[in-house]
């Protein structure tokens, strides 16, 4: 904790991001306690931190984390053994770190996975040599857990969207015999990760997780629940168009296309960039990136792409009160990257919302 405190982070605020943490598991203000003694007596577990297909978004959110600093993290809440971006060396050099921290730390490392992995054997994604696949096999056959860190690494993500050419595969869909930990986002909240690290730390097992192996703390509970916009869709208040009268005067987003009411995450809650601001909050719907089947849905991206139709209704079952007509809801399907890799396809659907008095419950 003295070289916390070298590093500009007082062990007060450090106590304040444990009980917060614990605060967003549900868990009680001594967790939070016993959360920073941990990170400050005990061993630091090993990382060693793997990029696959992706474009460095999630390792970029880690490094804008204030509380604690990535410094902060990297030197006294885990040792990190690898990480391409982060790391001095390269080359040869990296090479022989990677192979090392494996035989060092066998059976303690944790591990961490960022991309997606292309799965056919056409050379894609080579690293040292080595085809993703078969790196991510190596890495995975001694570590104690593998953290999915992005919606990439979580379910495939924008490389597993029509047209891919890699048959882009989770970290699920390929390792079957380790603990996994998905943190899915685009890019995920770095604060979802650090408090996986901090529960890990602090009691030794994962964090209880939901069907899609992510974290109950963090996805337990739709955007929709929390969000600012909540009251204006109760009361049927909504943006028309992106700049009219209902978008200026912060009414709900839903006919934008929002998919908070189908979303599980914390985003309206835990926010970004510790200014208190998350999409919806300036204005721009939901797109779902937490989720398998909603913003890298390979299915909707290849309909269109392939019978340019309509795609398959992907919206939440619930509806707006007071309406009793069809309204028009624009739906883009479309997929970005910040590596400036993108795919983008945009349908204009019909549906007609149910009358008032049906049933309204949130899936």
């Amino acid at each position: 904790m003295f070289s916390l405190q070298l590093g500009g982070l007082s062990r007060r605020s450090f106590l304040k991001f444990s009980v917060s943490a614990a605060s967003l598991m549900g868990l009680p203000y001594a967790s939070g306690v016993k959360m920073a003694e941990a990170a400050e007596h005990k061993k630091r577990p090993p990382v060693i931190w793997l990029h696959f297909q992706e474009c460095t978004g999630c390792s970029e959110s880690i490094l804008r984390s204030t509380h604690p600093d990535v410094v902060s993290l990297l030197f006294e809440m885990i040792s990190l053994e690898y990480h391409e971006t982060l790391m001095p060396a390269s080359g040869i050099q990296a090479e022989e770190t990677l192979h090392h921290a494996f035989e060092k730390y066998k059976g303690e490392y944790l591990l961490v996975i960022e991309g997606s992995i292309p799965s056919d054997n056409e050379g894609f994604c080579k690293i040292g040599g080595k085809e993703a696949y078969k790196l991510l096999k190596e890495a995975s056959k001694y570590a104690s857990a593998v953290i999915a860190i992005g919606s990439c690494s979580s379910f495939g993500g924008i490389p597993a969207v029509m047209p891919e050419l890699t048959n882009a595969k989770s970290v699920e869909d390929i390792i079957k015999d380790k603990p996994i930990v998905n943190i899915p986002g685009c890019p995920p909240n770095p604060y979802n990760f650090l408090s996986t690290i901090l529960y890990l730390l602090s009691f030794e097992k994962l964090p209880k997780l939901d069907d899609k192996k992510r974290p109950l703390f963090a996805y337990g509970r739709v955007i929709h629940e929390h969000c600012e916009r909540r009251p204006h869709f109760d009361s049927g208040r909504f943006a028309e168009e992106y700049g009219d009268k209902g978008h200026r005067l912060g009414y709900c987003l839903y006919k934008l296309g929002c998919k908070g009411p189908a979303t599980f995450a914390n985003c309206s809650v835990q926010r970004f960039n510790d200014v208190g601001v998350w999409p919806v909050s300036i204005g721009h719907p939901c797109i779902g990136c937490t989720e398998k089947d909603i913003l890298f849905k390979r299915d909707i991206a290849d309909h269109i792409r392939i019978h340019n139709q309509t795609p398959p209704n992907f919206y939440p079952s619930v509806a707006p009160k007071k309406k009793d007509k069809p309204v028009d809801l624009r739906a883009v399907a479309a997929v970005s990257g910040l590596a400036g890799v993108a795919l983008g396809a945009g349908a204009v659907m019909i549906k007609k919302l149910p009358d008032e008095g049906d049933d309204n419950e949130e899936k």
